[in-house]
Parts: structure tokens; sequence; C-alpha cells
């Protein structure tokens, strides 16, 4: 996964339309018209948030026909899971608990100290 990569996707996530997308389609694969109606956001704005889901990798698309059909790729999903685990410690990878912040030291200049 290139450096860009987790960035695009976690900004894909941080959507609150492209989130209500991603949820529609952990359904099942949907056409356009199908997450048109499931989501409620008009065409010329669910077209330009699917490109951005595209584009990020968190989707694929399958043409039937004239229909669009589009699916979650679980493999994204999965490798932006265990990037956020990572940086939350892993503890679901049997990593131990970050040890517990010091109590601050009585005084106006706390945030200078250095452990």
């Amino acid at each position: 996964m290139s450096d860009e990569a987790p960035i695009d996707q976690l900004k894909a996530l941080a959507h609150p339309l492209r989130l209500s997308i991603l949820k529609e389609l952990d359904r099942q694969e949907r056409n356009v018209s199908e997450i048109e109606q499931a989501t409620g956001i008009g065409q010329p704005m669910l077209s330009q948030q699917l490109a951005v889901l595209r584009k990020s990798g968190l989707v694929k698309t399958r043409r039937a026909a004239k229909l669009v059909y589009y699916r979650i790729v679980p493999e994204q999903i999965a490798l932006v899971v265990q990037l956020l685990d990572g940086l939350a410690g892993g503890h679901g990878q049997g990593r131990a608990a970050p040890p517990e912040g010091r109590a601050p030291s009585p005084g106006a200049a706390n945030f200078a100290r250095l452990s």
C-alpha cells in the first residue's frame, strides 16, 4: 500500500455521505439507482461520492448491460482497520496496553516537562 492510499481511504471514510454509501454497500452489491434510493443522495452528488470511493480503492464496480454495480473491497477496509488498530496500540493483536500517563506536577509549566 502506498503512503497516499491510507490517507485517501481515511478521507473517504471521514465523509458522512460516503460513510452512508459504504454502510449500504456493506449489506450487498448495489447499482447506482439502488444506492440513490437507499441513501437519498441525489444523482450528481452520488456520482461524485462514488468516484471518491472508487479512487480510494474502497469500492469496485461491475458493469451489467447499462447498469454499474458497486461493491465494497473488504481487503482494503481490513487494511484501514489494521492501520488504525496499530495506531491505537494494537490491543486486538495481543500487544500490551499503553502505560498510564503521569500525574502532572504542580506549577504553571507542566506542558514543558519531558518524561
